[in-house]
């Protein structure tokens, strides 16, 4: 099984496929896969950042308990 790509290399794919599609050597179609593949990019930074949201209200949660 493939190791899912950290929200850091996300970005860094997503910048590099916005400096692409803001170069002029890029057809139509090319920018369409680029496209589709910074949406994929993007639900999955998305999904990344919920996760660790909800760990950090589950730890507020209990740190809260400890009186701390």
């Amino acid at each position: 099984m493939a190791k899912q790509a950290g929200i850091e290399e996300n970005f860094e794919k997503l910048d590099e496929i916005i400096a692409a599609l803001e170069g002029a050597d890029v057809t139509l179609e090319q920018s369409f896969k680029m496209y589709n593949e910074g949406i994929k990019l993007v639900k999955s930074c998305n999904a990344q950042l919920d996760k660790v949201e909800k760990q950090m209200i589950i730890l507020g949660e209990h740190g809260e308990d400890d009186g701390i």
